[in-house]
């Protein structure tokens, strides 16, 4: 019985292993500041964002390059600053995480 809690709680830990780096991503890109998973702060809830993208095959490289790029107008005035700090591969993983929320 114990040996099954160990494999279990590892298989755990490797599986959210991908999912708690984009989250210390989000944290170290500075994210966290205007973004929630579940709530609206200065822009949109992630969970806002995966909504309103679901179903559209190009989102990830849309809000990749947002990420990057900045924007304003898609969720009110307050616009998204550009994120020069974060290279190609971090938007686009940052993308990802996002759209799985």
């Amino acid at each position: 019985m114990k040996h099954a809690f160990i494999l279990a709680a590892l298989g755990l830990a490797v599986a959210s292993g991908p999912v708690f780096a984009q989250a210390e991503l989000a944290k170290q890109k500075n994210c966290l500041a205007c973004h929630a998973a579940d709530k609206k702060l200065v822009g949109p809830s992630y969970k806002d964002v995966a909504a309103k993208y679901k179903g559209d095959k190009d989102a990830a490289a849309k809000l990749a390059k947002k990420i990057r790029e900045g924007g304003v107008g898609v969720w009110g005035q307050v616009p998204m600053p550009a994120n020069p700090q974060v290279n190609e591969q971090e938007a686009a993983s940052l993308a990802k995480w996002v759209l799985s929320q």
